[in-house]
């Protein structure tokens, strides 16, 4: 089957053009770019992107699905239902599942479940440690063979910076980044928010930046000890921006992610006790705040990511203190980027292509993702930034409505989502 995405304005980062193009997609693959002075084919299926914006696919690299085990959370076909609701072609699953992704049978298994669904691909994160419990190494070879794209024990970091220098030795063999979720639970445990004015003001107990910024440091020193790619995860604290920008000035192998709602919002929001404003790491203050956005102005932080963390309502009804850490993010991350960043001036439609698709394909390696170039994969995210919507919980497609931002407006939506060639999305 031919599909031709005609007349739309085509950004590509990874192949250096922003200009008026058409897409012709031929068997899954992408066929060919049509300059508006070319006669198109007739013999295909169009879409008629007028006014519109034609990009790579967009990667989330950093997502929770809950299958298997917590399937009364998310599903990894509700999950990718949701994925592709907010233009995301592609998603990159947690090892935090029940049992944990420690071992090639289960990375099958979720990339099966995905290829079942028909919707968004799926490259699943296996586990630093067995069980992630931070002790013995995982077969990291084996789950890179059966399709793991890198490897973190993601909320259960890992303590032990002995252990965490072999990880590292050992996933360099592999060519697979590690992850690390930076926290010093020595000096976070117990804490349900950002520790500072507001969480004195509440009487609850903080999680102070200290905590992301003393793992940060320790992660870039061990990457330059080993020379292994070290990838973290949702900054959100002054101190781990700069140290990543250290290292990026050192020539270390060293990159970052950031999520929507820590370049959105403050600990100020929680002072309602709203569970959907409890994640990790926490909401910080204003000064972190405009040190991630300053962070992605500049360059130092890479990719965004959601972390889309679906729990049953049931859970986040639990008092503030006892209440699970997480807020779902994959149909709003798109909309929270032009409304904070595109629409405010922060960065252009290039960079915030280039932090969805092409830094995420550059980081995990996924050859044919992450560009248009004729032979690609036919990933395709389109979008409308002019579009006036609005969120809410009630109309996810996730299996969990445990969202901050229902009822919030947007501007800029993906209209279309295509995976492999086929509309899988469309408004």
């Amino acid at each position: 089957m031919k599909l031709l995405i005609a007349n739309g304005h085509l950004i590509d980062p990874d192949a250096q053009e922003n200009t008026g193009m058409s897409v012709l997609i031929e068997d899954s693959k992408v066929a060919a770019w049509i300059k508006p002075n070319e006669q198109p084919p007739t013999d295909c299926e169009v879409f008629d992107a007028s006014g519109l914006l034609v990009a790579p696919g967009f990667i989330d690299m950093h997502v929770h699905l809950r299958e298997p085990g917590q399937e009364h959370k998310e599903t990894i076909a509700s999950g990718c239902a949701a994925a592709v609701a907010g233009g995301w072609t592609s998603v990159c699953p947690m090892p935090n599942t029940d049992p944990v992704n420690d071992n090639a049978a289960i990375t099958r298994y979720m990339i099966e479940q995905a290829e079942h669904a028909g919707l968004a691909n799926v490259f699943p994160i296996g586990a630093i440690t067995k069980s992630s419990d931070g002790a013995e190494l995982a077969e990291m070879g084996e789950m890179k063979a059966a399709g793991a794209v890198a490897v973190s024990d993601d909320g259960r970091p890992v303590p032990n910076a002995g252990i965490m220098l072999r990880a590292m030795q050992y996933a360099k063999d592999f060519d697979l980044p590690v992850i690390d979720h930076c926290e010093d639970k020595s000096l976070s445990s117990g804490g349900v928010m950002h520790e500072g004015r507001i969480s004195l003001l509440l009487g609850l107990k903080g999680m102070p930046a200290l905590a992301e910024d003393i793992d940060a440091v320790r992660d870039i020193l061990l990457a330059a000890e080993t020379g292994a790619h070290v990838h973290i995860a949702h900054v959100s604290t002054k101190g781990a921006v700069d140290a990543v920008r250290r290292a990026k000035e050192q020539g270390l192998n060293v990159t970052c992610e950031v999520t929507p709602h820590h370049f959105t919002l403050t600990d100020e929001r929680v002072e309602g006790y709203d569970t959907n404003f409890k994640m990790a790491p926490p909401l910080r203050s204003r000064e972190h705040l405009d040190a991630v956005i300053e962070g992605i102005r500049d360059g130092t932080i890479d990719a965004i990511a959601t972390d889309h963390a679906p729990h049953h309502h049931d859970e986040k009804a639990l008092e503030f203190d006892r209440a699970p850490f997480g807020v779902t993010g994959l149909e709003t991350a798109l909309g929270l980027a032009f409304n904070e960043l595109v629409h405010r001036g922060v960065i252009g439609l290039e960079r915030l292509v280039e932090m969805c698709s092409a830094n995420p394909a550059r980081i995990f390696g996924l050859k044919g993702r992450g560009t248009l170039r004729p032979g690609s994969a036919a990933d395709l995210t389109i979008i409308d930034p002019e579009l006036e919507w609005t969120y809410t919980n009630a109309d996810s497609r996730s299996r969990s409505k445990n969202s901050p931002f229902s009822g919030w407006k947007f501007r800029g939506r993906a209209v279309a989502t295509v995976v492999d060639g086929r509309v899988v999305f469309k408004i």
